[in-house]
């Protein structure tokens, strides 16, 4: 089993800043060259795992979310491997000019919830996956509600989204970053300095939906196979055993359990990747 090997601290800030601009856009680089160091001063890195993302070609790695400093971490591993993430995000943070830049400038994808234009990140997850992009994705929608901090039941959105394009789904899980930043605080903690690991596993197999119609039955199928093999990650991480069923923040009203979802209608030829 390969192991864990500790970063140096100069090894973290030379892969960096030797790959930050690469397909960055300016703000989105500068942001990162202006965080890192902390990070890398601040935390004790560690991750693995990175061989399993592809060199080219598009990718989504689906991820746990823990903390708001989670995207720091999983943009440092994702470039140190070579390629340059998208994320998809609020699309309130759009509102803050300097953001704005930021995300921008870098083709992150924004997420208008609950409006007329929810379904342009789909479009646009899409888009940057027929293009080649890594496409990074917290299927939880938001931290995790589990009171244990192991990946709740996430949205379909991402089984949607492999199924249509057919892309590899990559399971990337984080642990320690809750310890850095945690969620509801705004003030990281750099004393002591917290370990953080990241680790990434090998393309969820998806091939008992692929192909097939894609029912609500099949996305929700494939979205749990996918939180499968991220919680399996978490676990290892952690060294404990996760619950037997995810925490479903549906459900949790009263005790009771929630209502099964409502047949959904295959997605629509005009969803699916030119060929």
């Amino acid at each position: 089993m390969t192991q864990f090997r500790p970063l140096t601290t100069w090894e973290k800030f030379v892969l960096t800043v030797r790959r930050r601009w690469r397909g960055s856009g300016f703000w989105y680089g500068l942001a990162i060259a202006v965080i890192w160091p902390f990070v890398v001063f601040g935390t004790r890195l560690r991750w693995r795992g990175g061989e399993h993302i592809p060199h080219t070609g598009g990718v989504l790695l689906a991820m746990n979310h823990v903390s708001f400093s989670d995207p720091i971490f999983d943009v440092a591993f994702t470039i140190s491997h070579g390629r340059m993430p998208r994320f998809l995000a609020k699309s309130e943070l759009w509102d803050v000019p300097l953001v704005r830049s930021v995300l921008g400038g870098g083709g992150h994808v924004p997420v208008y919830r609950a409006t007329a234009k929810a379904r342009d990140a789909y479009r646009g997850a899409v888009e940057a996956l027929n293009r080649g992009e890594v496409v990074a994705f917290y299927p939880e929608g938001t931290y995790t509600e589990d009171p244990d901090g192991w990946p709740m039941k996430a949205k379909n959105g991402i089984g949607r989204i492999a199924l249509v394009t057919g892309a590899p789904v990559i399971p990337v899980a984080n642990w320690g970053t809750q310890e850095f930043l945690p969620p509801g605080s705004g003030r990281p903690r750099f004393f002591p300095r917290r370990r953080v690991e990241v680790v990434a596993g090998p393309p969820v197999d998806l091939s008992a939906w692929l192909g097939g119609p894609r029912t609500r039955t099949a996305l929700d199928g494939a979205t749990a196979a996918i939180m499968a093999d991220v919680t399996n990650l978490v676990a290892g991480l952690r060294g404990e055993t996760p619950p037997a069923k995810p925490f479903d923040p549906a459900a949790k009203t009263a005790g009771l359990p929630a209502a099964p979802p409502a047949a959904e209608p295959p997605v629509a030829e005009d969803e699916r990747p030119a060929s």
